[in-house]
């Protein structure tokens, strides 16, 4: 899309909220596989994919510069794409649209409780029995998978249903996913399993290398591995099962991530790069940004160490991807396996003023890391092509050899090198992201006014972010007729 399109792009911001289900395709259960049961080992085998997603993990805010093993093993030896988006800044409809390679005004998953979102809202919609280990069993796949799947994913509903597409599972439930020290894993059919004074890193990194075990049991299928820690997310005591969190303050108890104990030393002296936007005398946005308080040194020096405990809960990932890389040097399978790295949305501290948190417009929240390797993947690139969450799903599924779907919202992303280059020369490849939110934005600090209130109500919007040789806009209309353009390359 060129720029001179930019009204009829500008358009597609009325959008529709509803989901037009395409035909029906079953599940596949936990003991299942399917390619018509024939391996691989006389034909030319497909690449297995280890996916690694982590949570609420910031781009803006150099996180990666403090993951030096994830710079070996993976940003060195592939490609980073530097203009990759999420088009929901919130977990649960985030990750739905990753999943399914739809934005979520099709899935219709906008939230992270019932009623408009959640596991119980993906089930409702029929996309437990769509979505990409689905049909990555389909094409012949073995996938496994263990760590935050989605939001509202309990101790109570974890069977109603079982989460389909998955030879073998191991999924972080609620209320304690983001308790670090106190997590709850539920394998298989197997009923939940507590990890009290365990850090939940270190128990999904041991259940990763089994599953990687597990796969090479099946060495005549390729498999997709994967794996969700919920670094660098905020620490949360939830005290709601059922989604109607009522007094947020009461129910949810927000505090900020909890690193091992081996990391608990680090980066003493770090803090929140001060950035043009960083607790700003004149802050620009929305009229409720407009409003807000200038940050007190107090509040700047409890979001400084917010920031580092951020860093420091990453170093156990960063750990996880080493202990990955050396099993899979040891197999064999460096050469046969892509490996992605991203996260679900982004993060703000300080920014524009605004608390710790996410949900908003800003690039802080919606532009994130995406790091490929893998065979073909061209080493130490950085790839300017503009990319989002809901090419994913049709990224996976042409590298399982599996063919499109016609529902899909995004398209494939070209992972070689030649691929990119042609993509760039030619500009044939989309150079907006649609980017919308419903409901409100909730501050994760300690230090909000009361004046402010924790809960932004009016965070209702629908945004175009429009990237290109020369130009970068953002465009966005809010729940009350407010609207903002911003000239980003200036």
């Amino acid at each position: 899309m060129r720029f001179s399109t930019l009204a009829l792009a500008t358009a597609g911001l009325s959008l529709s909220s509803g989901f037009s289900p395409n035909a029906n395709q079953k599940p596949l259960g936990p003991e299942q596989s399917s390619a018509n049961g024939h391996g691989e080992k006389g034909a030319r085998r497909r690449p297995n994919v280890i996916f690694i997603l982590t949570d609420d993990q910031d781009f803006h805010l150099d996180s990666l510069k403090y993951t030096p093993l994830i710079e070996k093993h993976i940003t060195s030896q592939g490609t980073f794409f530097k203009r990759h988006y999420c088009t929901t800044a919130i977990c649960c409809p985030s990750r739905v649209s990753l999943w399914t390679g739809k934005q979520a005004h099709n899935t219709n998953v906008t939230d992270v409780n019932p009623p408009h979102g959640g596991y119980p809202k993906f089930v409702k919609q029929g996309l437990n029995e769509k979505y990409l280990p689905v049909w990555l069993q389909e094409a012949g796949y073995n996938t496994y998978y263990t760590g935050k799947l989605f939001n509202a994913h309990t101790t109570l509903n974890y069977h109603s249903p079982y989460a389909a597409g998955w030879n073998g599972s191991d999924f972080l439930l609620d209320p304690y996913t983001y308790n670090y020290l106190n997590s709850s894993y539920q394998r298989n059919r197997d009923p939940p399993v507590g990890y009290q004074g365990q850090h939940t890193v270190d128990v999904l990194a041991e259940k990763a290398y089994g599953f990687l075990d597990e796969a090479l049991q099946h060495s005549d299928r390729p498999f997709f591995l994967g794996i969700a820690p919920v670094a660098p997310h905020s620490n949360v005591e939830a005290h709601a099962l059922d989604g109607d969190i009522g007094d947020i303050d009461q129910a949810v108890h927000f505090t900020p991530p909890i690193p091992a104990a081996r990391h608990a030393h680090l980066f003493p002296d770090v803090v929140v790069p001060r950035t043009p936007h960083f607790n700003p005398d004149s802050p620009s946005g929305a009229n409720w940004v407009r409003k807000l308080h200038q940050q007190s040194p107090e509040n700047v020096a409890f979001n400084d160490h917010f920031y580092r405990q951020r860093l420091r809960a990453l170093q156990s990932v960063d750990e996880l991807v080493d202990g990955l890389f050396t099993r899979l040097e040891q197999k064999g399978l460096l050469d046969s396996t892509y490996v992605f790295y991203t996260t679900d949305n982004g993060y703000h501290i300080g920014q524009h003023r605004l608390q710790p948190g996410k949900e908003c417009g800003f690039e802080e929240d919606i532009h994130i890391p995406l790091i490929v390797r893998g065979p073909g993947v061209e080493k130490g690139k950085v790839a300017e092509i503009v990319t989002t969450h809901v090419d994913l799903a049709p990224t996976i599924l042409e590298l399982a050899g599996a063919p499109s779907r016609a529902d899909f919202d995004g398209e494939a992303i070209p992972l070689t090198g030649r691929g990119i280059e042609e993509a760039e020369i030619k500009g044939e490849r989309h150079e907006h992201v649609t980017v919308e939110y419903w409901g409100f934005a909730a501050t994760e600090g300690k230090l909000w006014r009361k004046d402010e209130g924790r809960l932004i109500l009016n965070n209702t919007y629908k945004a175009l972010r429009i990237v290109g040789d020369g130009y970068n806009f953002y465009y966005s209309v809010w729940c009350n007729n407010e609207h903002e353009l911003y000239d980003l390359k200036v």
